[in-house]
């Protein structure tokens, strides 16, 4: 009969450490997530007031780093006036790495980088431009629900590669402010 308690008592000691987190080399468990989301950004091409509509999202890892994808378009009318009036289209994208810091705060902060490239024409045929994309962005981030964040922020972008007679890198980089809608698992 004392042999029963005694199995207890070991059964529970060795349910309780199986319970218990694992060590591991690295320190604590994997974890992995997703967001995808519409992102609208406002910045200036050529000297005129610009906004771009897109996407963007990406896998999370560990709640801190995100390897991910983005695309955005320009969304309003820019007419270049010399020689003659010409509309442009711009547009870019990319693969964007971005760092979250305390992911499960109320309002925190991320850091991301796109890299990638674009193309630039206007209403003439064969106007056209491949270009390179260089946009770090700092944000902040407000968790709205667990399935659902705001991010608000600046970022700048450079773009290279332009060889057309009307513009040159400077008319296409810009400083942007950034609204992204995130929707996933965090």
């Amino acid at each position: 009969m004392k042999r029963i308690p005694s199995l207890t008592l070991l059964l529970l000691v060795v349910a309780s450490s199986a319970a218990a987190q694992e060590r591991t080399l690295l320190g604590r468990r994997f974890h992995s997530g997703g967001f995808g989301g519409p992102v609208v950004k406002f910045s200036e091409v050529d000297g005129d007031f610009a906004v771009f509509a897109g996407g963007r999202g990406g896998w999370i890892i560990n709640h801190t780093l995100v390897l991910g994808v983005g695309g955005y378009g320009l969304a309003n009318d820019i007419e270049i006036g010399w020689p003659g009036s010409r509309d442009i289209e711009f547009g870019y994208g990319g693969f964007e790495l971005e760092y979250i810091n305390r992911s499960n705060s109320l309002i925190h902060f991320t850091a991301y980088l796109l890299i990638g490239g674009g193309g630039l024409s206007t209403s003439l045929p064969g106007d056209e431009e491949a270009v390179f994309v260089l946009e770090p962005a700092a944000n902040a981030e407000l968790n709205i629900t667990p399935y659902f964040r705001l991010c608000v922020g600046g970022a700048y972008r450079y773009v290279t590669g332009i060889n057309m007679p009307i513009f040159d890198e400077e008319d296409l980089s810009a400083a942007v402010g950034v609204m992204t809608f995130k929707f996933g698992a965090f």
